[in-house]
């Protein structure tokens, strides 16, 4: 395939981008060298527009076809941030900030994406406009949702919008995808569990909020296993507990929690939220101590809508030779506030046998930057057609 060869030409340089972006990973909104250097690149390109500060740190880029009968204006995004690991890959361009890694393949996800942009503005073979969206803080910040607060679908008319993520474990440059609930809603949960506090001699003389806390990890399964119906996906993980005390003789006057729900439709969300609320009104009363939940709606559910999963996973075809469905995630993705803003589908590509993203040895599979190059550009000449 023609696009399929372009890339393996720019293929060195497109991985020279990549591994200075390994070198220098931002954390969240952070992301001021990434943006400056995606921002720089996008003028190189000759883009229409660049507008930098969208979603805090993000940046859109603009590209004009040949022609625009169509009226039609599709965004592609990638998001530019990295998490706070320390790395352990021992890779010549390894992170030279401490605590911080590229163990996601955001790192990929830009340069891919610029690769594509680069293509785009210089052969402009499509009717129609494209915006290769740059996005900050996909790791737990919600810059998807700061993106689309910002109006950015709204300022440059923005009517589809797809995305991609590298996955280890599938072969190097294939691709997967599913339509619906792809992604799950990721939602935190802190508890705190007063009681009284007291000599460790002397319990009954307490209200012990170990007690009540260890009772309270033990209830909150019971929503997975008694509560939701038993085909549902839902995960509801307490994850740290920690004592206002650390004394071996002390009870203490505090149990703080934390942790997450993992669910992939609203009507489990509702449920889960209400019966961990439930649980805490239940066990208080029970033991006579005082338990103050906050329940925090994160990410919804990441839903890839059908006409466009569709389309996307023929470009895939073309791409590959063949595209399979991809399996549920119950992770979360913020790509899943732009797909409520606007259709759009979100597909896998593979990273080959590498570790698992979020792993301190993971490493974005450079091998696959033709393939991902290939499938961004196709999805614009496929879909905005040359007039």
């Amino acid at each position: 395939m023609p696009l399929k060869n372009r890339f393996a030409e720019m293929h060195d340089e497109i991985t020279a981008w990549r591994r200075d972006l390994h070198e220098h990973p931002e954390i969240l909104f952070d992301t001021v060298r990434t943006a400056g250097v995606v921002e720089q690149k996008l003028k190189d390109f000759g883009c229409d527009e660049v507008v930098t500060g969208i979603g805090r740190t993000g940046v859109v880029g603009i590209i004009k076809g040949k022609s625009d009968s169509s009226g039609k204006v599709i965004g592609l995004r990638a998001d530019m941030d990295a998490l706070p690991i320390l790395e352990a890959t021992g890779l010549d361009y390894a992170s030279k900030t401490e605590g911080a890694m590229h163990a996601c393949g955001h790192d990929g996800h830009t340069a891919m994406l610029l690769g594509a942009a680069k293509y785009l503005a210089e052969t402009r073979n499509f009717d129609g406009t494209v915006a290769v969206i740059f996005q900050p803080a996909e790791e737990g910040g919600g810059g998807g949702r700061e993106m689309c607060d910002d109006g950015m679908m709204d300022r440059w008319g923005i009517q589809e919008v797809y995305g991609m993520h590298n996955w280890p474990g599938m072969p190097v440059g294939s691709f997967a995808i599913r339509p619906g609930a792809f992604f799950a809603a990721t939602d935190l949960i802190e508890i705190e569990v007063t009681g009284r506090g007291g000599h460790a001699a002397k319990p009954h003389e307490t209200i012990d909020p170990t007690v009540v806390a260890a009772n309270l990890v033990m209830a909150a399964q019971s929503i997975a296993s008694r509560n939701a119906d038993p085909v549902s996906q839902i995960v509801v993980s307490l994850t740290s507990v920690e004592t206002s005390s650390h004394a071996f003789n002390v009870i203490p006057q505090k149990v703080m929690m934390k942790g997450t729900v993992r669910t992939l439709s609203n009507e489990v969300r509702d449920l889960a939220e209400q019966r961990l609320g439930e649980i805490c009104d239940g066990l208080a009363t029970t033991y006579g101590a005082k338990i103050k939940l906050d329940y925090q709606r994160n990410y919804p559910v990441m839903v890839n809508h059908d006409e466009q999963t569709d389309f996307a996973a023929d470009v895939a075809r073309k791409v590959a030779g063949e595209c399979d469905e991809a399996p549920l995630v119950m992770g979360g993705e913020d790509f899943a506030f732009m797909l409520e803003a606007r259709p759009g589908a979100y597909i896998l590509v593979g990273n080959g046998d590498t570790a698992m993203v979020h792993h301190p040895e993971y490493n974005f599979n450079d091998e696959a930057i033709p393939a991902g190059c290939s499938w961004w550009a196709e999805i614009v000449e496929s879909r905005l057609p040359a007039a």
